[in-house]
């Protein structure tokens, strides 16, 4: 969906009338269309004592980025990543301001900073504790400051883990996250600290299966178009009266489908028989599918309810069940559910989408540890206010209150949904487990 008022932003009038009143101010952001993941220079640092330095400059190597430790004035840079893992009590955090305030200038527009800490909760004194877990304000705070269409995360990589980061680098330095901003990522944190990196950067799902339910369309079809960019034989899923689009976008991608109705008694069976014939197994499966019955509890019907919950989180819970107990999902596969910023910080007249899609959230987080002995991830995008057709509905307003109200000032795309989700698919995020990864332009307001 175009944004009029982006376009708007950006001619000679519009920019007069957004600066002198203060107008939000919408970049256009840059999405990765083939080729480097960083078209420019990464410049690193690091706190005294920091402890994963080497391993970033080894994991921007094996991505293939040009980085460097030394700075450089009037030097642009394209990222910035700063090792904060030696940073043990209060006053250190100085190293933060020490290392951003030269070189923030310096970042180009669409630009990434990247802040690598411990996990918080493995720190053997109460000082260091305190100084890993102060990064997420940093992080965030620093995000909404930049500007220009550029982000910042945090990543916490558990011990042993150092050297499975150069897929959660790639991804959050390059145009893949173009929408992820605010964000913290744990590698590690469920035991897997080894991955297999791919053994071509562009094409990491080469050999994959990748199910897709809800697929025929909007964040589905993205999802299919880019796993399949990125080598995976996708399998997508959707209801009968969606059966010509799957079947044209499933015949033009190279991959299988299914048509059915997810929540049905016999759909965990069937889908599981269609795996096992068609492919012997799969590697990632994407619970896309969700519908959305909005109406305040007090005028809820039942029906209503059910319907939202089972789509969103009971059916995928059945349907996984079935592909584990068969064993149908192979050692180093994936599983993904999808959830919502509703789910994370609710929204009126949603009370029964919002339970649903926390409940995806309780139910990867929980599965994610019961699936780790098996070498399988588990892991939640959480889309925010996204520019598909659903949003067609929604009345002018509410729906430009909701393009606005996020760092970048703008909805996202399909396709910032699809690129987290092929990253979670990479193998070498295979490390990467129970995260909850919000795509949302960083919110402005609640938890996000």
């Amino acid at each position: 969906m175009s944004d009029r008022y982006q376009d708007l932003a950006h001619n000679p009038i519009g920019k007069f009338l957004v600066k002198n009143l203060g107008l939000p101010n919408p970049p256009y952001l840059e999405r990765y269309d083939g080729g480097p993941l960083v078209d420019g220079t990464v410049l690193t640092g690091t706190a005294k004592a920091g402890t994963v330095s080497k391993a970033i400059t080894a994991a921007l190597k094996a991505d293939k980025i040009e980085a460097t430790g030394v700075p450089a004035q009037g030097k642009r840079y394209k990222g910035l990543v700063f090792d904060a893992t030696g940073i043990s009590d209060a006053a250190g955090l100085v190293a933060l301001q020490e290392f951003f305030t030269p070189v923030l200038r310096q970042l180009q527009g669409c630009g990434r900073i990247v802040v690598v800490g411990s996990v918080p909760e493995d720190a053997s004194t109460e000082g260091a504790r305190v100084a890993q877990r102060a990064l997420e304000g940093f992080t965030r705070s620093l995000a909404k400051e930049v500007g220009a269409g550029s982000t910042a995360n945090l990543v916490y990589l558990a011990k042993g883990a150092e050297k499975s980061i150069a897929s959660t680098l790639g991804f959050l330095l390059s145009a893949k996250s173009a929408y992820v901003s605010g964000q913290v990522v744990r590698v590690g944190s469920t035991g897997i600290t080894k991955v297999t990196e791919p053994a071509d950067l562009q094409k990491p799902l080469a050999g994959k299966v990748a199910l897709v339910t809800g697929a025929s369309r909007g964040l589905g079809e993205a999802d299919m178009r880019t796993l399949a960019r990125d080598g995976a034989t996708v399998i997508g899923l959707d209801v009968p009266p969606l059966e010509g689009d799957l079947k044209a976008l499933a015949e033009e991608l190279g991959g299988g489908y299914i048509v059915g109705d997810i929540t049905s008694p016999d759909a965990p069976a069937t889908i599981a028989a269609y795996v096992k014939e068609n492919y012997g197994a799969v590697d990632v499966v994407v619970h896309n599918a969700g519908i959305t019955r909005d109406k305040r509890l007090r005028n809820m019907k039942a029906e209503n309810w059910q319907l939202v919950v089972d789509i969103s989180v009971g059916a995928p819970q059945r349907i996984t069940d079935e592909l584990l107990a068969q064993g149908l999902v192979n050692t180093g596969g994936t599983i993904i559910g999808i959830a919502s910023i509703a789910g994370i910080a609710g929204n009126n007249g949603q009370t029964n989408y919002a339970s649903a899609k926390a409940g995806v959230i309780g139910w990867i987080q929980s599965l994610a540890e019961r699936v780790a002995a098996d070498g399988i991830t588990a892991n939640v995008v959480a889309p925010g206010f996204m520019e598909t057709e659903m949003v067609k509905t929604i009345p002018l307003g509410i729906r430009e209150a909701g393009r606005r109200m996020n760092s970048m000032s703008q909805g996202g795309l399909p396709v910032d949904v699809a690129e987290a989700i092929a990253w979670f698919a990479n193998p070498g995020s295979g490390a990467v487990s129970g995260n909850v990864l919000g795509v949302n332009g960083q919110m402005l307001l609640g938890a996000s």
